[in-house]
């Protein structure tokens, strides 16, 4: 028997109102990474320190989402959007690391994963009913999307996106 691997939805969307919307996804999709949001400092070398910090300078559910974050398996798959609401799908394919770049903190995408993109929007017709409604929902959370059911038609299109490249 298979293990299905869990689905994410990345909105890659800072809690900072001040970071422009999109800003996150589009810089992932260009530099092959997922990732999620909240700065600490110094920057942390390790996840361990990063969760000590998160929750020393934000608060306990700041570590708890990097730590989900970090946990997810790779292989996992992760949609994405980006500002004009077309879909992405990509493979997580790397353990946790903090960014320091300047452009990582400008654009609140600090806590990063090397992640396999398919660098061509997924058609609305193709992106599982799961996922458009977790993405309907809105938020900007990092989130394994739980419905029963959601890995076989993402890894459909998985497949059949690396079948053509």
């Amino acid at each position: 028997m298979s293990i299905e691997l869990p689905v994410y939805r990345a909105p890659m969307r800072s809690r900072d109102d001040a970071v422009p919307r999109g800003v996150g996804a589009e810089r992932a999709l260009a530099l092959g990474i997922c990732g999620i949001g909240g700065r600490v400092s110094p920057p942390p070398t390790t996840l361990d320190a990063a969760l000590a910090l998160a929750d020393e300078q934000s608060g306990i559910r700041l570590a708890w989402k990097i730590e989900r974050f970090a946990r997810a398996p790779i292989g996992a798959y992760a949609w994405t959007r980006d500002i004009d609401g077309l879909s992405y799908l990509g493979r997580l394919a790397g353990p946790w690391t903090y960014d320091e770049s300047v452009e990582a903190l400008a654009a609140d995408l600090v806590h990063v994963r090397a992640c396999d993109w398919i660098l061509e929007p997924v058609p609305d017709d193709l992106v599982p009913g799961a996922v458009q409604a977790a993405f309907g929902r809105g938020g900007r959370n990092w989130q394994r999307i739980r419905a029963e059911g959601v890995t076989p038609p993402t890894a459909a299109v998985w497949q059949r996106y690396r079948d053509e490249i």
